[in-house]
């Protein structure tokens, strides 16, 4: 039976969620805990990893902040910097040329003009397609292998520049519920979420892609993170006010630039999320049909633990923006992999999850109940594949 936290809109069907005997979801019991919690002391902690990374650097950098421009990482670089005293290296990884948007495009030259110096890698376009393909087909998530590519390369050019320290941002455990790695800062076995599932790319080898392809899609082994002495820190677990609202208020002001969208197009509440290209609102119509959330449930559970919205107000959101996604959106995607429309759903239709949608005789697909998409309002994505 599908579950749904009675403090925030999380279901049971994110992958690697808990929930107490009372049905509260684990980040929602976090973020209860929060007023409790000594910020100072949490300080005194960040800045001992920053002199840490300050005396174990080599080549005169003392840690890497991994950006893609974006409002956290932009947030991430400036405190780096700013606020703790330190010289950091960025290091993006750049989709392809393709698939990034303009905004995002902006966004990452805007950062590095804020006087930062900066590694971009971009794997081979080609290579980048194949992946993302055979993870579309294999996981109904083509993220699975961009991801990869995206939290590997950080790592990969510290341990080659021997820089100890890398800064990320938010704990996805204690933010989504995304369980594998630590409940702190300690982000040494990240890897190991539900996002990365250990890092390797194996999975998406062979018929032409081999070992010598995919340096930048395997993350690096425990034995070789121990040997480079590196170190992995979620910035935002020290940072009393490091969230989404926050850290799009300071990236606005230092030149971010936001999406010009509508929710029912996107299924966003916001407009400053995933600036970097435009495949991921279909990535969240996907995420939707195999688990029947997306991205609306992730914001607007965080709107209510911040005590920004009601949870009644957050059912409302759910209903009317979750799992929407353009067909503009769908058609480019599809483009851009060579295959038909018709092929991307006869795919996705496959990864719908068993325990959230019904077959219908007539063809149709019909959500379960228990879910605030289904309970609460219409069923965007749906509608979109009978329209198809």
């Amino acid at each position: 039976m599908i579950q749904v936290c009675k403090s925030c809109v999380t279901p049971s069907t994110r992958p690697g969620i808990q929930f107490d005997d009372h049905g509260v979801c684990l980040p929602c019991r976090v973020a209860e805990e929060t007023p409790q919690i000594d910020w100072a002391l949490r300080r005194e902690e960040l800045t001992r990893i920053a002199d840490w990374g300050r005396e174990h650097t080599r080549l005169g950098y003392h840690c890497i902040v991994p950006v893609s421009g974006g409002k956290d990482s932009t947030r991430q670089a400036l405190y780096a910097r700013d606020d703790l005293g330190l010289r950091p290296l960025l290091v993006s990884c750049t989709y392809s040329p393709q698939q990034q948007s303009d905004v995002g495009a902006h966004n990452i030259a805007n950062l590095i003009e804020l006087g930062f110096d900066t590694i971009i890698v971009g794997p081979g376009p080609q290579k980048w397609k194949t992946m993302m393909k055979r993870a579309f087909y294999k996981y109904g998530n083509w993220c699975k292998a961009t991801e990869l590519a995206l939290y590997s390369i950080p790592p990969r050019v510290a341990i080659a520049y021997r820089i100890p320290l890398i800064f990320l941002g938010e704990n996805n455990a204690i933010t989504y519920g995304d369980l594998g790695g630590s409940m702190g800062g300690d982000a040494n076995r990240m890897k190991y979420n539900n996002t990365l599932s250990g890092g390797t790319p194996d999975a998406m080898m062979g018929d032409g892609i081999t070992d010598r392809d995919v340096l930048w899609f395997r993350y690096p082994s425990d034995a070789e993170m121990a040997k480079a002495h590196l170190r992995v820190v979620y910035m935002g677990y020290f940072i009393e006010d490091f969230n989404q609202h926050t850290n799009a208020r300071i990236a606005i002001e230092r030149g971010l630039r936001v999406r010009e969208t509508e929710p029912e197009d996107v299924g966003a509440l916001n407009q400053v999320e995933d600036l970097d290209e435009d495949f991921v609102h279909v990535n969240q119509l996907l995420k939707f049909l195999k688990f029947g959330f997306a991205r609306v449930t992730d914001e607007a559970s965080q709107l209510v633990r911040l005590g920004m919205m009601t949870r009644d107000e957050a059912i409302d959101a759910v209903s009317k923006y979750d799992g929407r996604c353009h067909q503009r959106y769908i058609d480019a995607y599809c483009e851009f992999l060579g295959i038909s429309v018709a092929e991307f759903w006869r795919v996705a239709d496959g990864y719908r999850g068993a325990s959230v949608w019904r077959h219908n005789p007539d063809g149709s697909w019909t959500l379960n109940a228990d879910l605030p998409t289904a309970a609460f309002g219409r069923r965007p994505a749906e509608a979109q594949a009978q329209e198809i």
